[in-house]
């Protein structure tokens, strides 16, 4: 009898704490849909918004968000965002180059036993905004901002979770309860996220002249953390497509074959 009675309280208490759960959950808004261009089994990644895309992580999102999994010479891979047939190789990348060095990585030790700093080199990965989880913590007013090499996967709604957030923040409502520091996002759970609003029209200048209002900004960027995540997409695609023009030409042989092997048997 006594041990029925905690299977029951303790059926409760996970009744109760999943339902705790979805409570704030549903505070969220559900992502707004949005027609993305690499997304369905032809699509594709748009490479201007990409490129697009890499210059708002780096004016905008690196001073917070690191991107551990990422290296220089990404950038100029096959299908990468400064991709170019003259240097297939991205080590040899003159963008790729350019871009890497415009950092200070530190090296080491040298033949005194001492680091140093030098100029970054494509096979160098991303560099990171902190030193560690409590420096971010304490420069972030205890929130720790996410590293941005997969956030696209790892977060349920993919794209258009990432793109409704960046665009999501309203003034907060009457009964919401907002610490210090935190403002009111719709499509965060429970609406109180540490990080400000990070986009404003004009923040930054498209080195290609587009008009850099937070629509176009979100846009790009959220295409940039997804070439990211799955840098291998649109081979990936490609293979499949071919795959099931296989499998449907090698099923048609198959028939023609059975029926020239049966044709003279009667059924």
């Amino acid at each position: 009898m006594m041990m029925t009675r905690i299977f029951a309280a303790a059926l409760a208490a996970v009744g109760l704490s999943a339902t705790a759960a979805l409570a704030v959950e549903g505070d969220a808004h559900a992502p707004e849909n949005y027609a993305w261009e690499f997304e369905g089994p032809f699509g594709t990644f748009d490479r201007n918004a990409v490129q697009r895309g890499y210059q708002v992580y780096q004016e905008v999102c690196a001073s917070c968000h690191s991107m551990n999994l990422m290296r220089f010479r990404n950038l100029g891979q096959k299908g990468g965002p400064f991709e170019s047939e003259e240097y297939p190789n991205p080590n040899d990348n003159p963008i790729v180059m350019q871009i890497a060095a415009g950092y200070q990585v530190e090296d080491g030790p040298n033949d005194d036993g001492d680091m140093f700093m030098r100029d970054g080199l494509p096979s160098d990965a991303f560099p990171a905004p902190f030193e560690n989880e409590q420096q971010a913590r304490a420069s972030n007013g205890g929130a720790y901002p996410p590293d941005l090499s997969l956030i696209v996967k790892a977060r349920s709604g993919g794209a258009d979770y990432i793109r409704s957030l960046l665009l999501g923040y309203e003034e907060a409502p009457e009964d919401s309860h907002l610490s210090p520091g935190q403002y009111y996002n719709a499509y965060f759970a429970g609406g109180a996220i540490a990080m400000a609003p990070p986009l404003v029209d004009d923040i930054i200048s498209y080195d290609d002249g587009t008009t850099a209002s937070m629509e176009q900004m979100a846009e790009d960027v959220v295409t940039f953390l997804t070439w990211a995540g799955d840098p291998h997409m649109e081979e990936r695609k490609q293979m499949g497509v071919m795959v099931l023009m296989y499998l449907f030409i090698f099923a048609v042989l198959v028939y023609l074959a059975y029926r020239q092997v049966w044709r003279n048997v009667k059924h």
